[in-house]
């Protein structure tokens, strides 16, 4: 340990405080975490870039979906049409109600009992195909949580790690000068920065798309009430 922060100390007076000399000359604990801060923020930006393209692609599709669907085209029109095409949400949550649907009508019953278990059924098809999109759509959030939170005290650990090198410097040589402290300092403030970097962009999208998730949700539960009563009706005509 000595020796290396030794090593360090001479590497410094060279006085080269790029970001990649920064690295080289740090211990094996801060390259660590740098490590780990960087791989931390590659994948949340991915995760960021993919919660965009989905969400946004999610938005588009279900405004078309809406619109064709309070166009007042027969249900099992729709449904022939969007039974290849479900690569949404909305349009599977519709194909779960309509396969239910589809069922009531094959069985045959017109007793108010008959009519009550099928609105239940439906209703229950219809609820557990939301939560079940919603919770495809949550995927990977938890990885932005985790980042945002996380990282900084990751940042942290190398921060600590650099001062005490930094001492340990000084300690050894017994010279307070700046380009015996610098390293230890410059790796502590680069690993503090790489937290940061890390957790700072993976805070803001977890808000942003949990945000929109949120917004879906509503949408998407409002649909299948919606979807609901209408079958609900069409069972009471039926029954009649």
């Amino acid at each position: 340990m000595e020796t290396e922060v030794a090593g360090a100390a001479a590497a410094g007076m060279g006085g080269d405080f790029s970001l990649w000399s920064l690295f080289l000359r740090a211990d094996p604990i801060v390259k660590s975490v740098m490590g780990i801060l960087v791989i931390a923020s590659v994948w949340s930006w991915a995760v960021i870039i993919d919660k965009s393209l989905t969400f946004g692609r999610i938005k588009s599709k279900s405004k078309k979906f809406e619109d064709q669907f309070w166009s007042g085209k027969p249900l099992d029109e729709l449904y022939r049409k969007m039974r290849d095409r479900d690569d949404h949400p909305m349009a599977r949550v519709f194909g779960v109600g309509m396969e239910e649907w589809s069922r009531v009508k094959g069985s045959g019953g017109r007793t108010d009992a008959l009519v009550v278990g099928a609105r239940e059924r439906i209703d229950k098809m219809l609820n557990v195909s939301v939560s079940r999109e919603l919770e495809k759509a949550e995927s990977s959030l938890g990885v932005l949580a985790t980042v945002g939170s996380a990282a900084p005290f990751i940042g942290l650990l190398g921060t600590v790690w650099g001062i005490m090198n930094a001492f340990q410097a000084i300690a050894l040589t017994k010279d307070t000068n700046l380009a015996v402290v610098a390293p230890g300092i410059a790796e502590a403030l680069f690993a503090t920065a790489l937290g940061l970097l890390a957790a700072i962009p993976a805070v803001i999208g977890y808000n942003r798309y949990s945000a929109a998730l949120n917004s879906f949700a509503v949408r998407l539960q409002g649909f299948a009430d919606e979807f609901s009563a209408i079958l609900s009706s069409q069972l009471d005509e039926r029954a009649r």
